[in-house]
């Protein structure tokens, strides 16, 4: 979080995503708590970010699974898309797609506690906030919404010994979006070559495609559901963005306090 006031620690400059705008939510969320640590108005915005997003998700889940996937044959087109690449498997693709899993997992989660811990040392609190908090909110949208609204995995024989109602939405691709796509938001400003900057954000969105394709060739998701999962990983940047936000919005008004009472 924010670094204390009186110059105890080097001011650092934010990323672009995690600067709150003049007037806008995270900057009066701040100023309705102030007073309040930033690290307390983090946790508050947050809270309050994902339990509105949590709402919205599982509404919206329940249109999906209960009505929309069940006419005008969207569903079975979605059964068909999985049934058309699970006859495409062979040995190496099933491989590939082990790895696919693995990055929209495992991988990014370490992913994610490296980044926040080099911010740690850096004391780029906010920074090291966003990294950290990244795979949490959206395993926990992801958690909620898949208990909310059940939806049965396709029907293929399936690579992965997982609960068989759990398809919407897909937490590996939601997970990918949200970490390395969070992650390249949070470090772009801070890559100079274009050509770098380029790269980098073209790797951060074939990973999830990537992830996603594995996912459904594994039986595991539909294309609805990985879709889904997008949207989820969306929402997780913002979520953790507008916290990150009124945490510094409320450091700003710490700072101001200090600088204009001397005497406290």
């Amino acid at each position: 979080m924010p670094d204390p006031p009186g110059g105890q620690c080097p001011q650092v400059s934010a990323a672009p995503i995690l600067t709150p705008a003049p007037g806008g939510l995270a900057e009066r969320l701040a100023g309705r708590m102030q007073g309040r640590h930033p690290a307390l108005v983090f946790l508050a915005a947050l809270l309050l970010g994902f339990a509105v997003v949590a709402v919205v998700s599982i509404a919206v889940g329940a249109l999906v699974t209960d009505v929309i996937v069940k006419s005008n044959g969207i569903g079975s087109a979605d059964e068909s898309f999985v049934r058309d690449l699970v006859d495409q498997r062979t040995g190496t693709l099933t491989d590939v797609s082990s790895v696919g899993s693995t990055v929209g997992s495992v991988v990014l989660v370490v992913i994610a506690v490296l980044v926040a811990l080099w911010f740690c040392h850096k004391r780029q609190w906010r920074m090291a906030a966003f990294a950290a908090f990244l795979p949490p909110v959206e395993s926990g949208l992801y958690r909620l919404t898949s208990l909310a609204d059940p939806r049965q995995r396709p029907d293929v024989p399936r690579l992965d010994d997982l609960p068989v109602d759990a398809s919407y939405p897909s937490g590996h691709a939601g997970a990918s979006v949200a970490v390395y796509v969070g992650l390249v938001l949070l470090l772009a400003s801070q890559i100079v070559n274009p050509a770098v900057r380029a790269l980098v954000w073209i790797l951060a969105i074939a990973i999830p495609v990537f992830v996603a394709m594995s996912r459904i060739y594994r039986g595991m998701h539909h294309p609805i559901d990985v879709a889904a999962g997008f949207l989820i990983g969306i929402a997780t940047i913002a979520i953790v963005a507008f916290a990150c936000r009124a945490a510094g919005a409320a450091d700003l008004n710490r700072k101001i306090y200090w600088d204009t009472e001397p005497n406290r």
